[in-house]
């Protein structure tokens, strides 16, 4: 799969099947369209495309909006890169883009620079700066410009009556911390990346030294405060380890800031200033206020045998 970054790289994409779209998280239903769109190239002898942007549009349009992304760009191109397709092409989105019409967005974009040729819809997409028009009119504005426009099918959740959606994985991680169920909705566990960096050293008081994470996208979601069990992997290593993680403000201590703590499971050795990638497994508790430090140990022990279970 070749990346390309429309108006930098000078290479241009063939005659292709498109599909466009944020993408964020790549799940299932994205997952879906991508593998419907594939499918057309190869039955058209074309090349398959997926069009993402480089930023969020909400981001451009206002700045005081504070992303809580799934995937990175970075994480986004190498699950897509899975999926069999040709060319990943990343817009940088510009308030000149975003004033396009859609009809505009597909002759100048889709069809003069990516020379799309088949369009595969998600069931809800909406591009142009008039969020009225919708799949109807982009089939219409297709036959105008020699362009076919399809609508790829939805994923539903397990209730059979939402769609599955990036806004809604956002919601089981954010206020449930169900992490659990990310194997099924992404198709792989939820992953955060960052630079270890010094902390309080409250964790080596208590015997469960930590790796203070600083995540190095700071648009990326964080999960529910609690206690996690996951896989930590060094950035000189390609095993994971055995780590509990804590997500929260330390109540026991009177923290005023969030923190990401994580205790690889029987390791000894220095990590600061190592990138580590951690993935998130199951959540064990909410974090919650202990009436002492030796009262905290002593769940701390509870946990790390969790966690063993768990990983095990």
């Amino acid at each position: 799969m070749k990346r390309i970054c429309l108006n930098l790289d000078k290479e241009k994409v063939p005659a292709c099947v498109a599909t466009i779209g944020m993408f964020d998280g790549v799940h299932r239903g994205h997952q879906h369209i991508i593998g419907q769109m594939v499918t057309r190239a190869r039955q058209a002898g074309l090349a398959s495309t997926v069009i993402t942007f480089d930023k969020p549009p909400r981001q451009v349009l206002d700045p005081s909006f504070r992303p809580q992304l799934l995937t990175t760009l970075e994480e986004k191109e190498n699950v897509i890169r899975l999926l069999g397709v040709d060319f990943f092409v990343v817009l940088p989105f510009t308030r000149e883009m975003a004033g396009l019409s859609a009809r505009s967005f597909m002759e100048e974009v889709l069809g003069e620079e990516l020379h799309a040729k088949i369009l595969v819809t998600g069931y809800d997409n909406r591009f142009g700066h008039d969020r009225t028009v919708g799949f109807d009119d982009y089939v219409r504005y297709g036959h105008e410009l020699g362009m076919e426009v399809v609508k790829g099918d939805a994923e539903m959740m397990d209730d059979g009556e939402r769609p599955v959606s990036s806004s809604v994985i956002r919601q089981l991680l954010t206020l449930e911390g169900r992490v659990d169920l990310m194997p099924h909705y992404l198709t792989r566990f939820y992953e955060l990346k960052g630079k270890v960096t010094a902390g309080e050293h409250i964790g080596h008081r208590l015997g469960y030294p930590t790796a203070n994470l600083e995540p190095e996208d700071a648009g990326k979601l964080i999960p529910a405060s609690g206690v996690y069990a996951v896989w930590a992997t060094l950035e000189d290593e390609q095993q994971p380890r055995a780590a509990m993680m804590n997500i929260g403000n330390r109540p026991t201590f009177q923290g005023n800031r969030r923190t990401l703590e994580v205790n690889i499971l029987d390791f000894d050795g220095d990590l600061y200033g190592q990138t580590m990638s951690v993935s998130f497994v199951e959540r064990l508790r909410a974090e919650r206020r202990f009436d002492s430090p030796e009262a905290l140990a002593r769940q701390l022990k509870e946990d790390k045998e969790h966690v063993k279970t768990i990983l095990r």
